[in-house]
């Protein structure tokens, strides 16, 4: 008797934890029930890979969606729409909203508030303050957190943790590993005169938040985490000097990089976008970049994440240092970083392990982020070869626009499969919204 799967994805190359290998994925359940020849196998529905590559589905660790408070730049589901027809099946959203997510009231509002509407799963960070500090521990364990974010530097939003003291009673408050934002606070406030200076453009952004902003922030991390024992990781890594600290400390750090840091360069990005081009950190120099990229070669860079952050086009447009910090990133993350691999500045094997094993293991992620059995049938088709230009009008994101708008890229996703459902075929979404909230093997018996 032939195996009968609610879908049947066939012909496909899938990268698997063993490698690149021909196989067909049968789905049952929302789950990976077989992977292999099923020639015989019949199913509700057929996806025809041939030609295509299948990816475990991609996780995008690092976005802001802006609800509640800001639905006027994204909400959560235009937001996780960008994310199903950019290739990602799963997403954590940040704190940083209004009011920010800091309480267990908070969180479940915005649990509800993506009930019906997400297109993928989705988990959220709970926002680390001087006032909340000592709840951490158990608003960490919440069903559907992804765990606690700590901003270290003033950026969009209220949420700021600027001094020693306070940073090491959070990193106290709890177990699981704890995402900063790491600048440095009081060099922000020091140097922000050179911003107001007359004619200050947005090419004065990495002058202001230079290089010294980020390195003795994540110093002052890695030390804390070394007195308190608690793992950490430290988003959007953008200089040299921070990578030299960090791989002295991987019993403690991880770290993440963005496709914005890697694609984009100073002072070219800011001639040719001006505050398109402005975000925190910002983006750096060449040698900053090539850094980067020897980086993510030898395997210290644990995770990308999109660090999608919109702001509309009207408040872009505001004269700097007016201008908020922020770019839309999460329906071009895969795209671009699939354009690197066509250009060989990594490999296809690595890509998957930045953006899918990478977010479940750095984050502790149940059954997600492998083409393995038993694991939830999250499932990114792509077809390498093809090429598209990136173009506003295709951006999801409520602000309808991106910073890559006009670059030609070769690699694209074609089809986006969460928990064994069909949400987007070649760049059209399909049927209702069917995203719940990710499980975390630290906190499985609270998500019961």
């Amino acid at each position: 008797m032939s195996d009968h799967f609610e879908l049947l994805v066939r012909g496909g190359r899938c990268v698997t934890p063993a490698g690149v290998v021909e196989a067909d994925v049968g789905v049952r359940g929302g789950k990976i029930a077989a992977l292999g020849a099923l020639s015989g196998a019949t199913a509700e529905r057929t996806l025809e890979a041939q030609g295509l590559t299948v990816l475990p589905g991609v996780i995008d660790s690092q976005v802001h969606f802006r609800e509640p408070g800001l639905e006027h730049k994204e909400d959560l589901a235009t937001g996780t729409a960008s994310a199903a027809l950019g290739g990602v099946t799963t997403i954590f959203e940040m704190p940083n909203t209004k009011p920010p997510t800091t309480t267990q009231a908070a969180l479940e509002d915005k649990l509800a508030r993506a009930r019906g509407r997400a297109w993928v799963d989705y988990a959220f960070f709970v926002g680390a303050s001087a006032e909340n500090a000592a709840e951490l521990a158990r608003l960490e364990l919440l069903p559907g957190v992804a765990g606690v974010k700590v901003f270290m530097g003033s950026s969009t939003g209220s949420l700021l943790v600027a001094d020693d003291e306070v940073l090491r009673a959070v990193l106290r408050s709890g177990r699981r590993r704890v995402a900063v934002h790491a600048e440095d606070e009081p060099r922000l406030v020091e140097r922000a005169a050179l911003t107001r200076e007359p004619g200050a453009t947005a090419a004065l952004h990495p002058v202001w938040r230079d290089e010294e902003t980020a390195l003795r922030a994540t110093r002052r991390l890695l030390a804390a985490a070394r007195q308190t024992g608690r793992r950490v990781h430290v988003l959007h890594v953008t200089t040299e000097e921070e990578l030299e600290e960090l791989v002295r400390a991987r019993e403690h750090a991880t770290v993440e990089v963005t496709p914005q840091h890697l694609s984009l360069a100073a002072p070219e990005c800011y001639e040719q976008l001006g505050t398109l081009a402005q975000m925190n950190p910002p983006l750096r120099g060449r040698r900053h970049q090539e850094a980067l990229w020897r980086a993510v070669g030898s395997g210290l860079v644990d995770v990308l994440g999109s660090d999608h952050a919109p702001h509309t086009l009207e408040e872009k447009a505001r004269p700097y240092p007016d201008s908020p910090s922020g770019l839309p990133g999460v329906q071009t993350l895969l795209p671009l970083m699939l354009d690197h691999v066509h250009a060989g500045r990594l490999g296809l094997l690595r890509l998957v392990d930045l953006l899918c094993h990478g977010p479940a293991r750095v984050y502790g992620l149940a059954a997600k982020g492998r083409l393995v059995q038993g694991y939830d049938a999250d499932l990114t088709l792509v077809a390498l070869d093809r090429q598209h230009t990136l173009a506003n009008a295709e951006m999801a994101t409520r602000v309808g626009y991106t910073p890559f708008h006009g670059r030609r890229v070769t690699g694209w996703p074609v089809a986006t499969v969460v928990r064994g459902r069909v949400v987007m075929t070649e760049g059209e979404l399909l049927g209702a919204p069917v995203g719940a909230p990710a499980r975390f093997t630290e906190t499985l018996e609270q998500a019961r």
